[in-house]
C-alpha cells in the first residue's frame, strides 16, 4: 500500500508539474556547460557599496585563479544609467551566461511613470521565482542566538511586487496583491524539493491567510496541497506577524521557510539581524534556466560609498555559492574556507561586526588566508 502511495504522490506530481524534472531544485537550474578553460558570467555592481564588494570578489578571485571571466555591466535607476537598452543588454549577457553575480540596483522612492522597478522588471524577464537565503551563524562571530542555521525561500515574481497600482479617485490609491496557485505551487514544490535534497526535515509556510483569506489562503492551500506528495518532510505553517516574534525569540524552531514576496522580504532581513546584519549573508535566485547570485539582504548602504567601510563578507560568501553552482568545488571551498577563517580569527573585523578594519584590510586578510587548512 505505501508503494502504491508513492507511486500515487509521484502521478500527481508529473500532473502538476509537467515542465519540471523530479529532482529539480536548487540549484533549480544546470549549471552552463565550460567555454574552454573558463566560465563567463555576468556581473552587475549595481548601487552603493555594490562597486566596492565587487572589486573585492575581483580581487580574491585573481588571488585564487579563479576561472571566471566577468562580463561587466553598470546600472542605475537614480544615477540615470537604467537605459531600456541597457537592460536588454544586461538580459542579453545573462542569458547567454545562465549565472549572473549583482548588487542592489536602488529603485528611487519617487514615481517617474514606470512602476515596476528596474531589479522587479529583471525577475520577470529571467522568471527568477525563488529567492535562497541561507542564514547560517559564523563561526567565531557570537550573537545572541549562536549556532543558527535555517533557510528563507521567498516567491519573487508575484504578490505585493506586482507593479500593479493606480488612483482610483484623487487621494485614494489602490495596489493589488497576485496570488496565483500555479506559481504558489511552484515554489512550494521548490522549498520541499530543497529541503529532501539538503537534508532537512522541515518546510513552514509563511502567510496571513487569517485575513487575507482568498489570497494568502490560496498560498497555504497550495503549501498544503504540495506537502501531502512529501510524506518525509515534516510540513507546517504560521502567520507572518507570529513568525517575526518567534524569529527573534526561538528561532532555532524553523528550518526551511517558505513565503510571498513581501514576507520574504522582510524575513530575509530580520533573520541576518540574527547572524551579524546585512553585511555576512549570501543569497540567490533561481528560474527553471537562470540563477543570479546576490546578497541575502538586499541594501546599497549609500553612506558608506567611497569609505572602504563596507564588509564584503556577504558579497564573498554569494560568490562561493556562484561557484559551487558552476561545480567549482575546490575554489568554491578555498573562498569560503578563507572568508570563515577571517571571521573566526577575530583580528579583522569591519565597523558593522564590532572592528576598526576597513573593507581592503578585510580582503587582503582573505587572500592571505586562501588555500589554508578548512575551518573546523
Amino acid at each position: 500500500r505505501e508503494r502504491e502511495r508513492e507511486r500515487e504522490r509521484e502521478r500527481e506530481k508529473r500532473l502538476w508539474f509537467p515542465h519540471t524534472s523530479d529532482d529539480s531544485c536548487g540549484p533549480f537550474c544546470s549549471p552552463p556547460a565550460r567555454a574552454d578553460s573558463t566560465f563567463k558570467v555576468t556581473m552587475v555592481p549595481g548601487d552603493g557599496v555594490g562597486p566596492e564588494l565587487m572589486t573585492a570578489v575581483k580581487e580574491v578571485f585573481k588571488a585564487g585563479d579563479v576561472p571566471v571571466e566577468f562580463e561587466e555591466f553598470h546600472v542605475s535607476e537614480v544615477q540615470n544609467m537604467a537605459s531600456e537598452e541597457k537592460l536588454e543588454q544586461v538580459l542579453t549577457s545573462m542569458k547567454n551566461n545562465r549565472v549572473a553575480i549583482k548588487g542592489k540596483i536602488h529603485a528611487p522612492m519617487e514615481y517617474k511613470g514606470e512602476l515596476a522597478s528596474y531589479e522587479m522588471r529583471l525577475r520577470r524577464k529571467l522568471d527568477l521565482f525563488a529567492n535562497v537565503v541561507h542564514v547560517n551563524s559564523l563561526p567565531g562571530y557570537s550573537t545572541r542566538h549562536n549556532n543558527l542555521d535555517l533557510v528563507i525561500i521567498r516567491e519573487q515574481t508575484e504578490g505585493e511586487y506586482s507593479s500593479l497600482e493606480h488612483e482610483s479617485v484623487s487621494g485614494v490609491v489602490e495596489c493589488l496583491k497576485i496570488i496565483t496557485r500555479e506559481k504558489s505551487r511552484r515554489i512550494a514544490k521548490f522549498a520541499f524539493d530543497y529541503a529532501t535534497k539538503k537534508g532537512r526535515g522541515k518546510v513552514t509556510a509563511v502567510h496571513k491567510a487569517n485575513i487575507m483569506k482568498l489570497g494568502d489562503g490560496l498560498f497555504l492551500q497550495s503549501c498544503a496541497e504540495v506537502a501531502e506528495l512529501y510524506p518525509k518532510i515534516k510540513y507546517e505553517n504560521i502567520i507572518i506577524d507570529n513568525c517575526c516574534m518567534q524569529l527573534v525569540q526561538n528561532p532555532y524552531q524553523f528550518d526551511v521557510l517558505v513565503m510571498p514576496n513581501l514576507y520574504g522580504n522582510i524575513i530575509d532581513n530580520l533573520a541576518a539581524g540574527l547572524v551579524g546584519g546585512a553585511g555576512v549573508v549570501p543569497g540567490e535566485s533561481y528560474s527553471a534556466e537562470y540563477a543570479v547570485f546576490e546578497t541575502g539582504a538586499r541594501h546599497p548602504f549609500a553612506q558608506a560609498v567611497g569609505r572602504n567601510i563596507a564588509n564584503p563578507t556577504a558579497m564573498l560568501l554569494t560568490a562561493a555559492n556562484m561557484l559551487r553552482h558552476l561545480n567549482l568545488e575546490y575554489h568554491s571551498n578555498m573562498v569560503s574556507e578563507a572568508v570563515k577563517r577571517v571571521i573566526k580569527q577575530g583580528k579583522v573585523r569591519t565597523r558593522d561586526l564590532g572592528g576598526y578594519c576597513t573593507t581592503g584590510d578585510f580582503v587582503r586578510a582573505v587572500v592571505a588566508n586562501l588555500r589554508l587548512r578548512p575551518v573546523i
